[in-house]
């Protein structure tokens, strides 16, 4: 369905908001900025505001609920003859490949994770996010695997929760390093295959989704 102007204006408005604030976040730390001072910068009332983003981390993490849902969101979507470890790992490189910034390949990630290794408030909420994406992901091989699965859905979910998080784990030490997005991709692509090396049958062809 084709987006209307009422949507897209709201998408651009919560947009520039997030972009203003995450401006100041890394002028100036997140504890030294307010809700206020960005409502002031972005030229909207406070209550505006809060409209988009509940909480002040939301305005930094503002795609922390994409984040959460990914796994999820992938192998819902697989293709047929695809199991859940297949979807993963082809979604993941293909975000890899193309130097994706949603997954930390950007020039200025060490600035970006300065905020947030500064901030207690938001380290739990990319804790909370992480957490969540985890359980999230349990329920979907539940429901994607059917009944009679016992513990393997929690266990196949905890290892492609490894996948995920190992590869932007190392991705992210890399790019604080200041090294170029493109080089770390091609390096990240070969950690991908090594890691799929270590993932077992059993989770490898999990979930595979009927062909016919």
């Amino acid at each position: 369905m084709a987006e209307g102007l009422r949507e897209r204006k709201k998408r651009q408005t919560k947009q520039r908001i997030s972009d203003i604030a995450t401006g100041l976040f890394l002028e100036r730390g997140f504890a030294a900025v307010t809700v206020a001072d960005v409502a002031e910068a972005a030229d909207v009332s406070v209550n505006t505001v809060y409209n988009y983003f509940p909480a002040k981390e939301d305005l930094f993490l503002d795609r922390g609920a994409d984040m959460a849902d990914r796994l999820s969101r992938w192998v819902r979507g697989r293709r047929a003859g695809e199991s859940a470890a297949d979807a993963v790992l082809r979604e993941l490189r293909a975000l890899v490949e193309g130097v994706s910034p949603t997954v930390g390949l950007f020039a200025g990630y060490a600035d970006f994770m300065r905020v947030i290794t500064d901030s207690p408030a938001l380290r739990s909420r990319l804790w909370a996010f992480q957490q969540e994406s985890l359980r999230d992901l349990e329920t979907t091989l539940r429901a994607e695997a059917g009944p009679g699965g016992g513990h393997l859905p929690d266990l196949v979910a905890g290892q492609l929760d490894w996948l995920h998080a190992g590869v932007l784990a190392w991705i992210g030490a890399q790019m604080v390093q200041g090294r170029d997005p493109r080089e770390v991709s091609r390096e990240a692509l070969v950690l991908i295959d090594e890691m799929e090396e270590v993932l077992g049958e059993r989770v490898l062809n999990y979930a595979v989704r009927d062909a016919s």
